[in-house]
């Protein structure tokens, strides 16, 4: 029954029951961010990477998925949106746009201990 459901449900239609089920969804790591070198380059949603928008590459979470990223030692926060995979560096949980950063007052910085809650999807 349930394989009948999910081969009858489109893939759009998929990724937004996921995003839906991590909506809420609360967990701290380590932020880094994109260095020089990416602009314009396809990620893996296929967009190009500009690094003045306000997005972000995670391991697991849906393309569209909207992260408020808060420093809480900074009382600074930011939210993006999903739209590549990674990072592919050990220990860290999410990678910002030079933007994000930005706004995080993490550009000087390689690292930053954060706070990731989910909080909804773009449309």
């Amino acid at each position: 029954m349930v394989a009948v459901m999910i081969a009858s449900t489109s893939l759009p239609a998929l990724a937004e029951m996921a995003g839906s089920a991590n909506l809420g969804r609360e967990s701290y790591g380590m932020a880094s961010w994109y260095g020089p070198g990416f602009k314009g380059q396809r990620t893996a949603s296929g967009e190009k990477f500009n690094p003045k928008a306000l997005t972000a590459a995670h391991p697991t979470l849906p393309f569209g998925t909207l992260v408020e990223v808060s420093r809480p030692d900074r009382k600074k926060s930011v939210v993006v949106v999903v739209t590549d995979r990674g990072p592919y560096v050990a220990g860290r949980s999410i990678d910002l746009s030079r933007a994000a950063a930005r706004r995080l007052h993490m550009s000087y910085l390689g690292a930053v201990p954060v706070r990731m809650q989910v909080i909804g999807m773009t449309e």
